[in-house]
């Protein structure tokens, strides 16, 4: 059965000598005059990411752990920011709200993640969003008010804003290099694959407009990333893209994901030490309407 899913994955994945990537609903014609060679350069540049970990949630309540990270290369100087973020649901017009309160570093205003549960920036579908959803805008928002304390700056992920009163955080200064992209050529091809696979040798950039090119940091590099932002900050990615652990992949944003990241252990901590709490028995109550899924996930057989 493998191999027969193999054969139509072949068969399926649809290749073009002539194609056009799809963005933000515009075509933009492959032509192989838009690449270019970067030249290295060593400018000192922040790299920023953020980690999370949901510590305890209910249908109407989440309590959320949140760490941002900022590493200066080439000084590896740290900086880093944490927070708990509590989000209840409350009623007001008929409607649901969701409204939060920091308890840490506050680098983001709280009335700025006060969001309707049915805005169509955060809603699933036809469902109302979910109330953890809010830590995703929190965390995305303070990645950017970190990065704002920086000349130099590259974040993790995609300048795209989608999110509500993200404008008031994003800078025109800002570069940011997302590892995976959903985006498509007219054909429904990847044009990362598709580039990589016309693109010339050693390290270079695809450019799609003034805001958004492709780049391979290095020459044996197999992964071609989006890079949105201050394009002059790409030539200083590339003494940094050589570790081995992740070939044409900047490690100050390894390193940043690494240090902001919150492990299963660490969670897992803060989380009893919420529920081993004495004066936390009524909110345990409501935990048993969202466990179920955990309960059947433990379950071996």
């Amino acid at each position: 059965m493998i191999n027969e899913i193999s054969k139509y994955l072949q068969n399926h994945i649809q290749t073009s000598e002539h194609d056009a990537i799809i963005f933000k609903n515009k075509l933009y014609q492959i032509n192989k005059d838009h690449f270019s060679y970067i030249q290295e350069n060593s400018h000192p540049l922040t790299y920023v990411d953020g980690g999370q970990a949901e510590i305890i949630s209910s249908a109407n309540f989440c309590v959320t752990f949140i760490r941002v990270i900022a590493v200066e290369y080439p000084t590896k100087k740290i900086s880093k920011k944490e927070f708990y973020l509590v989000t209840t649901a409350r009623s007001e017009n008929n409607e649901i709200y969701y409204q939060s309160k920091i308890f840490g570093d506050t680098i983001i205003d709280e009335q700025d993640l006060y969001i309707s549960s049915e805005d169509s920036t955060i809603k699933t579908g036809k469902e109302r969003a979910a109330i953890s959803t809010i830590a995703n805008i929190a965390r995305r928002f303070a990645e950017l008010s970190l990065a704002s304390n920086y000349q130099h700056v590259l974040l993790d992920g995609s300048l795209d804003m989608k999110y509500k009163n993200e404008e008031k955080y994003m800078k025109p200064h800002f570069a940011s290099l997302a590892k995976s992209s959903s985006l498509f050529t007219s054909s429904g091809n990847s044009p990362v694959v598709f580039l990589n696979s016309i693109g010339p040798e050693g390290t270079w950039k695809y450019f799609i407009n003034e805001e958004t090119s492709f780049v391979k940091l290095h020459e044996s590099a197999k992964h071609v990333f989006r890079f949105d932002g201050n394009t002059s900050l790409i030539s200083s990615l590339i003494p940094n893209s050589k570790d081995a652990l992740f070939l044409g992949y900047p490690y100050g944003l390894i390193l940043a994901d690494n240090l902001a990241r919150v492990s299963n252990s660490e969670k897992e901590s803060l989380r009893m030490k919420f529920l081993l709490n004495k004066d936390n028995e009524k909110i345990v109550k409501y935990l048993q309407t969202s466990n179920a899924h955990s309960i059947l996930d433990s379950l071996s057989f």
